[in-house]
This record gives C-alpha cells, sequence and structure tokens, in this order.
C-alpha cells in the first residue's frame, strides 16, 4: 500500500489548477509535507463540481464516503485497490465521478529484511525506500475524493485515498503494490469524469523512468518532517 509521500506543494507540471482553499484553511492546516502521512490535509487537484475549472484544495487523507452515517466507526481508508473500484460501496461513486490528482515529489515504501533468505518473522525488521522519478520531477498519483457534511453543525469534511495497482519491476523488488501514477496526457482524462469506468489508465508506471533508493528510518515517524528525509544512506 502507500502510506507515505513526499509533497512539496500543489503545482503539477502539465496541468493548470486555481486556488480552491482558503487562506485561513492553508495557515491552520498546510506546511510541507516531506513525510506526509494519513490524516493529515494534503494538496489535492480536483474537478471542482458544477463548474469547468480543476481547483487544488487541502484535502485530509483517509476517505470519508458522504453517507457514512458514523465517522467515529469507519475506517478512513487511505489506499483504494485498483481491481476494487467498481465493486466496493466505499469507492464506487468517487470513482465514477470525484477522480483527483495528489500531487508528489516521491512516496516511500518498505521492504521486509530477510535473513538467510526468509524475511525475520520476530520483531519484523523492515528498510525503508524513497521512490521518485529518474529526473526528479513531481508527478501524479490518481486518487478519489468525498465530500461529507456533519448533519448536526453542517460542517464539510473533504477527504481522498490514492488508488493501487499491481508494482512494475521496480517497486515490485520490495512491494507487491504501487501507487497508481499517470502519465501527463492522462490527467484531463482522469479528472474530467466523463468515462465512469477509465479502467486502462489503472496500471503500473514505466519502471525505466522512475527510481529509488535506501534512505534513513527516520522516515519511520509520522512526527518526523524534515528535507534530509530523502538522503540516500
Amino acid at each position: 500500500m502507500c502510506g507515505r509521500v513526499h509533497q512539496s506543494g500543489p503545482e503539477l507540471p502539465g496541468i493548470f489548477s486555481e486556488m480552491g482553499a482558503t487562506e485561513e484553511t492553508i495557515a491552520a492546516a498546510w506546511r510541507a509535507h516531506h513525510n506526509g502521512s494519513p490524516r493529515q490535509f494534503l494538496w489535492v487537484i480536483r474537478r471542482q463540481p458544477g463548474l469547468e475549472r480543476y481547483v487544488h484544495d487541502l484535502l485530509q487523507w483517509g476517505l470519508l464516503p458522504s453517507w457514512v452515517k458514523d465517522p467515529s466507526d469507519w475506517p478512513y481508508p487511505i489506499n483504494a485497490r485498483g481491481e476494487d473500484l467498481t465493486a466496493k460501496p466505499s469507492f464506487r461513486g468517487a470513482y465514477k465521478s470525484r477522480r483527483c490528482l495528489i500531487p508528489v515529489d516521491a512516496f516511500f515504501e518498505w521492504m521486509k529484511i530477510l535473513e538467510d533468505g526468509k524475511p525475520i518473522k520476530k520483531g519484523t525488521k523492515k528498510q525503508p525506500y524513497a521512490i521518485a522519478m529518474k529526473d526528479r520531477s513531481k508527478f501524479a498519483l490518481g486518487g478519489l475524493w468525498e465530500s461529507w457534511t456533519d448533519k448536526a453543525t453542517q460542517e464539510i469534511r473533504r477527504t481522498f485515498t490514492i488508488v493501487t495497482c499491481e508494482p512494475n519491476s521496480l517497486v515490485g523488488q520490495i512491494h507487491d503494490r504501487m501507487p497508481l501514477i499517470l502519465h501527463q496526457k492522462d490527467y484531463d482524462r482522469w479528472l474530467a469524469n466523463i468515462e465512469p469506468d477509465p479502467r486502462d489508465l489503472i496500471v503500473p508506471f514505466p519502471a525505466e523512468l522512475m527510481d529509488m533508493w535506501p534512505i534513513s528510518t527516520k522516515v519511520n515517524s509520522p512526527a518526523y518532517n524534515e528535507p534530509d528525509i530523502l538522503d540516500p544512506i
């Protein structure tokens, strides 16, 4: 699954989006996320309902569908398996009409450390890796977003989840899943929500365009949010 990302800001090459978040929201929720983790507010690019424009907003990571009655008893999924998008009620509606992009500089994944060729079972140790584009350009993860309204206070909560797919040959060396990475030419198609099921886009990104390197276990703590988190070891 994809549970940590490096996000330096809302801009994404290849697409124009306007500011959707208010200055008050930005001041309260945003800081550079060198180690962005679930339940934090991250930049998301989406098509604003009813308007012919794309906006970048701060949404909370962990999907909360509009039909959930008790949010305190909801798991807030941070990932949505691409194979399950049309089958699971948690994702079906958002996949059909509320798709989004999450601009990132890198994402992180962990590999189990082996001992004598086998994973260590007791007290399993894992080596974290940073995964990015070879040219270190920013790229887009495919996601889904939702809007939930508190009936008592009318407070609106907007949340998102990241779609995952089978890994390419690079990420497959350390994990059996990877986040959906979209090509620039497919941004409009994913965001436009004209097609209810653009299934052919949910495929592994070409491994030859990507890079992966081991990093410090400092990334294990969501509280650690320093630029050196990407430094190779």
